[in-house]
């Protein structure tokens, strides 16, 4: 693999850590990993969760705390390479990026639907920007449409495989039938649709596969089929640097294999989690009641809802681990320790 190029910097490992909200990747992980040589990633879901006006007034919390996670990141790597995770199902999408563009992020990341306005939203800027596709369709439907409408291309492209954790962008069926030679073959094909437009547009746009990253035998499998780099999320909750409580890094620890499931969220999309008491009530049926609305995803009614994401999410990264949301990757079971980032970047790259 060659080093990424985002701007005028260049990795020393090609290496993007996958954004986590709310909370898993902020500041302190993102820096860390950029000051590895990695690309370290902020998420920008509900940020600003620690913040003392974050019930009354979420959108300026998230906001404010936009900025502060970089400051944060920059004080451990100055010169390293970081940017943000806006996830495109967010009310304050539009908001976040122009934020993030703000704070100085070198890129901007964005799935969880098609980030179609993100030319605009960062044009005139620095900021370079990557869209995740979980499939050639996407990946053609996402790139058309910026080609058409922008007449540019991305800066990079995110491959986001059915083994990642959080949010999938599969119907349920799908993840299944996406067995690992069926996978391998959907790479293969989005590395060629992109390869087209960086042909049109003479870049070279670099490909980075994630869902499933943990270690360099996964590194080696993705090379092969023509990646670029790799994404890596899960792999990072278990170092100190990570910004969750303890408990957390210690739930995935804990966990077993069979503990690991896809579960229901909110928005209708299927995720994948730790199973607890918390996610067994929600599989049974029953509906969880929740704080007011702290207006976190475009497409959600609070009344209807059988809990709310930002309560589960939040409760998570606090260490109430049983009454929480475990959102993680296919491979969390592996997880054996506490130990840094610079470990676990030197276990993906052995």
């Amino acid at each position: 693999m060659k080093n990424l190029r985002i701007g005028d910097k260049l990795t020393r490992v090609p290496l993007i850590q996958g954004g986590m909200g709310v909370g898993i990747s902020l500041g302190g992980l993102a820096g860390a990993v950029a000051r590895e040589g990695g690309i370290g990633i902020i998420s920008t879901a509900q940020i600003g969760y620690r913040e003392s006006d974050f019930d009354a007034d979420p959108q300026n919390a998230n906001l404010r705390a936009i900025e502060s996670e970089m400051k944060k990141a920059r004080a451990i790597s100055p010169d390293g390479i970081i940017g943000y995770n806006v996830m495109t199902a967010l009310k304050e999408h539009a908001a976040h990026v122009r934020a993030a563009v703000k704070a100085g992020a070198d890129l901007v990341i964005s799935g969880a639907g098609l980030p179609v306005d993100l030319p605009a939203l960062t044009e005139g800027s620095s900021t370079k920007i990557a869209p995740i596709v979980s499939t050639d369709k996407s990946a053609n439907v996402i790139l058309k449409y910026w080609d058409r409408k922008y007449k540019r291309t991305a800066d990079l492209v995110v491959i986001e495989g059915p083994e990642a954790g959080g949010h999938l962008g599969f119907k349920k069926e799908e993840i299944s039938a996406y067995d690992g030679k069926a996978y391998s073959d959907e790479i293969r094909k989005i590395i060629q649709t992109v390869k087209k437009y960086g042909e049109k547009y003479g870049v070279d746009i670099p490909v980075a596969v994630a869902g499933g990253i943990y270690d360099s035998s996964d590194v080696k499998r993705v090379l092969e089929l023509g990646a670029d780099g790799v994404q890596a999320a899960t792999r990072f909750v278990t170092t100190e640097e990570c910004d969750a409580d303890i408990r957390y890094k210690e739930a995935y620890i804990r966990a077993s294999k069979e503990e690991i499931q896809i579960v229901k969220s909110p928005v209708g999309m299927p995720g994948r989690a730790i199973m607890n008491r918390f996610m067994e009530r929600v599989m049974s049926g029953e509906k969880i009641p929740h704080s007011p609305c702290h207006r976190c995803l475009e497409k959600c009614s609070p009344a209807d809802i059988p809990y709310c994401i930002t309560d589960g999410l939040i409760n998570a990264v606090k260490g109430n681990v049983e009454e929480g949301l475990l959102f993680c990757g296919a491979k969390a079971w592996r997880a054996q320790k506490i130990d840094t980032v610079r470990e676990a970047v030197q276990e993906l790259f052995a």
